[in-house]
């Protein structure tokens, strides 16, 4: 996810005119998309630290297994930024992200984000009344929305690792509290929201009685 979503943005600086702020945003829901099909069978397709969290916070995962998964996804999130700086020319952009409005707003824009991630993704992966085939599509199209809508106010990163990898190459750590804040309040509060609203159909409730 990183390698090809931070890819398009140091593509966009290094070579000007070839990927424009909507092609990152698709380019961010579509791999996201894609590797949900490619691996969401194996790992449960984790690739944020706040996802993960409020997984574990709603009971849909093992806090146990919490800590070996963000280990996972920063370690991927850098990899993929080490391996970006080794194969492309030389530029200013790592695909950091950085809040364009006060970092109030700041903040609030990537819990409301993240909040709306975070609800689809546990609507759609926990709830056997949705189309999991689906899911993918569902998820990647979030994602895009909420970079084509947030992208120009905070980077629209809803994503702790993917925020820190880039920020860390570009000696950006200042505003990287929003990043890892925003994020992880507002997955946690749809995960709990979702199963607070979480209706059990009639004809299940009367064969439990």
């Amino acid at each position: 996810m990183v390698f090809a979503g931070c890819g398009s943005v140091m593509v966009a600086e290094r070579f000007p005119g070839t990927i424009s702020h909507a092609g990152i945003s698709v380019v961010f829901g579509l791999v996201v998309a894609v590797m949900i099909y490619a691996v969401g069978h194996i790992s449960g397709a984790h690739f944020n630290p706040a996802v993960t969290l409020a997984f574990a916070a709603a009971r849909h995962f093992p806090f146990e297994e919490v800590l070996a998964y963000w280990f996972s996804q920063f370690m991927g999130a850098l990899l993929a930024i080490g391996v970006l700086k080794a194969i492309l020319p030389l530029g200013q952009s790592y695909g950091a992200t950085a809040p364009a409005v006060p970092w109030a707003q700041a903040l609030g824009w990537e819990i409301i984000l993240t909040f709306f991630l975070m609800f689809v993704i546990v609507a759609v992966a926990t709830d056997t009344r949705a189309v999991g085939t689906m899911a993918g599509a569902a998820i990647g199209g979030t994602v895009m929305l909420a970079a084509w809508v947030g992208g120009p106010v905070t980077g629209a990163s809803m994503n702790p690792a993917r925020s820190f990898a880039p920020a860390l190459f570009e000696g950006r750590l200042d505003v990287m509290w929003i990043y890892v804040v925003g994020p992880c309040l507002g997955a946690v509060l749809a995960a709990w929201l979702y199963e607070a609203i979480r209706m059990t159909p009639i004809h299940e409730k009367r064969s439990k009685g």
